[in-house]
């Protein structure tokens, strides 16, 4: 139906054009003449050969070979139009003129009688119906690109949010992995720590669950659940662990993506050595306005580390830190002697750049 009315109103407006024309024709030629049936013959004959040749520059001249950039071919066919066209405008001239007039020439309407006169104004007409034409078609083109570009833009936002959300999938089991297997082993022994373990692990799983599909969480609440991990492990290294910890006062109001910051302690105690009777760990938050500079080291063995950094955790990071944080972030990390150094800059932590 839509479809209809949208056909039926251009053949009005197509109709209505060309009425509109043809008085102008009428008009024009009727300069210093009263011989109304002359002008209206005339005028008559002179319009189907506007529309003829407006219809084939803008419906197949320039669609076919102006737009897909054969000029040679263009200027070729416009010059064949344009002495097609001369040849009709001459033969309604004398067929006019023998007809209407009896070979009387002094009866001829004056603007009538001028051939390159006439030629001007149907290319006058042609000219400015080709120019609204290809100004329409660059509109629509620009439409169609603005389009497309936002289909492009929707389509490469939703990737992204897939991608990150099948990047925090890849946490959580590695994140439950230790942590579970932390439980198995007091478990094991009915140590009546496991109770307070399964507490700390619940506080995490309801981060895990619920506040990791959020774009953002606080920044303290991040931290917060940093020093409840480590508390786990440090059930599970006994005497063997050694943490340094420390966080500037966070204001609440500065927000993160989620399971940003534990992966990396999380390596720590994974990857980690103990060396000299100890694992050693080292943490470090500071906050510098929205600035935000995360260190963390812990120790190894030099020789046993080809494999260490191969791990899912810092992988995923990498590729999340450069969606949610794309040129405002600066990811480095060294080994040094025996320890393993990280160090994370966010320069805006209430930046989110989520397109290319």
């Amino acid at each position: 139906m839509k479809t209809n009315w949208r056909f039926l109103r251009t053949v009005v407006f197509h109709l209505l054009f060309w009425v509109g024309v043809w008085f102008f024709f009428y008009y024009f030629f009727s300069y210093n003449s009263d011989d109304k049936v002359y002008i209206t013959w005339f005028s008559s004959l002179l319009l189907p050969l506007t529309m003829m040749v407006t219809y084939f520059m803008v419906y197949y001249l320039i669609p076919g070979y102006l737009l897909t950039k054969k000029y040679l071919l263009f200027a070729l066919y416009g010059f064949y139009t344009l002495v097609f066209s001369s040849y009709i405008i001459v033969l309604v001239l004398y067929g006019c003129l023998i007809v209407l007039l009896q070979f009387n020439i002094l009866l001829m309407p004056p603007m009538s009688k001028n051939f390159f006169f006439i030629l001007i104004l149907v290319y006058l007409i042609v000219g400015v119906v080709s120019f609204i034409s290809l100004l329409n078609k660059n509109f629509k083109t620009l439409s169609r690109n603005k389009e497309l570009e936002n289909k492009i833009l929707a389509a490469q936002l939703q990737l992204k949010e897939q991608e990150l959300h099948y990047l925090k999938m890849q946490i959580h089991p590695h994140f439950l992995f230790n942590t579970l297997n932390t439980i198995y082993g007091f478990a094991l022994k009915q140590s009546k720590q496991t109770p307070g373990i399964i507490l700390k692990l619940s506080n995490l799983l309801d981060y895990i669950l619920y506040q990791v599909n959020k774009p953002r969480v606080s920044l303290k609440e991040e931290v917060m659940h940093i020093k409840e991990y480590i508390e786990l492990e440090r059930i599970r290294f006994q005497d063997t662990l050694k943490v340094d910890f420390y966080s500037d006062i966070i204001d609440e109001n500065l927000q993160i993506a989620p399971m940003l910051l534990i992966p990396f302690v999380e390596n720590a105690f994974k990857h980690g050595n103990i060396v000299k009777g100890f694992l050693s760990i080292e943490v470090e938050i500071k906050i510098i306005g929205n600035r935000l500079e995360f260190s963390m080291q812990n120790s190894i063995v030099p020789n046993d580390e080809a494999d260490k950094r191969s791990g899912i955790g810092l992988e995923n990071i990498s590729k999340r830190l450069e969606l949610h944080y794309r040129n405002h972030y600066q990811l480095v990390n060294e080994i040094q002697h025996d320890h393993y150094r990280v160090k994370l800059t966010i320069s805006d932590l209430d930046h989110e750049e989520r397109n290319d």
